[in-house]
């Protein structure tokens, strides 16, 4: 009876700009750990982030007397993927009041229902992966690469490596332009590798491996070919700026790449049309919620 009570009472409606401040108090008493302040500049990056129009900005919540008792953060974005682009989403800081958990999996549908939208859920505790399959995801990344820093003293005449902020004096995609200057302004290391034929891309977010080795978490190359033909001028680069390795998400070993893969950490699922490809994090948590990881 009172479970009929708490259902018939409450609905799951999009999050808008009205609803910050309770959420952001919702948040908080579900994730303890991290402060108002904390919340509030999460919830700030969502407002500015560059939402597809049909997409949620902020993303859902459950409401009951008025009152927020829920709650599913979406980072939805627009992805170019070579001649096309997809929309993909990322679910993020899931929480439910324990006498509302009966909605969990209802908030959970309602955010994934969109069948021409990829959904990734890339930071599953450990505990609820077999929810996370039963809801329909799969994994696509099983575990991480550690690739080892290998500074070269030679220098590499055919390579050169700039800010965001500067435009390559060689072909480029505007599109990968914009992505390297937003992730800047989030605290991303954001280069171009120039070459004579073109420039390539690539985004590194700053760790601390341990809570104390710093390195350095692949967040945007165009393929991870790419990574393992500049590895060198890379790892110089990264090594000059204290950065003792580099993680890279990934299903195995990496040829090409000195280093250890480790199984089981930190795996990646995805629901929808398209499989994510390793190596491409841009635009989800792991940069508008910096030290998730």
């Amino acid at each position: 009876m009172i479970s009929s009570l708490v259902l018939s009472a409450s609905r799951c409606r999009q999050i808008v700009d009205a609803d910050v401040d309770s959420v952001i108090v919702l948040l908080k008493n579900g994730f303890p750990r991290r402060s108002y302040e904390y919340w509030s500049q999460v919830l700030d990056r969502l407002a500015k982030h560059l939402t597809p129009a049909d997409m949620p900005k902020y993303g859902y919540l459950i409401e009951s007397a008025g009152a927020p008792v829920g709650v599913i953060l979406l980072i939805s974005s627009s992805i170019r993927q070579g001649d096309w682009t997809e929309v993909r989403c990322n679910l993020s800081s899931w929480f439910v009041d324990p006498e509302f958990r009966i909605h969990a999996s209802p908030l959970i549908f309602q955010a994934t229902r969109k069948k021409d939208v990829t959904y990734l859920n890339i930071s599953p505790a450990r505990q609820t992966l077999p929810i996370v399959e039963a809801q329909g995801f799969s994994r696509y990344s099983d575990g991480r690469f550690v690739a080892c820093i290998s500074p070269s003293i030679r220098k590499r005449a055919q390579v050169q490596i700039v800010g965001s902020d500067v435009t390559p004096n060689a072909p480029f995609e505007a599109f990968e332009q914009d992505l390297l200057l937003t992730h800047a302004r989030y605290g991303c290391i954001s280069i171009w590798c120039v070459t004579s034929e073109r420039a390539y891309p690539f985004v590194f977010i700053p760790r601390l491996a341990k809570r104390i080795i710093p390195c350095a978490q692949l967040v945007y190359c165009r393929h991870i070919e790419n990574f393992i033909q500049f590895v060198q001028p890379l790892s110089s680069y990264l090594a000059m700026r204290g950065k003792l390795f580099v993680l890279i998400d990934s299903k195995g070993p990496i040829r090409g790449l000195a280093g250890r893969y480790l199984g089981g950490i930190a795996p990646k699922y995805y629901k929808g049309p398209l499989s994510p490809r390793v190596g491409d994090l841009a635009y989800t948590e792991a940069v508008i919620l910096p030290s998730l990881f």
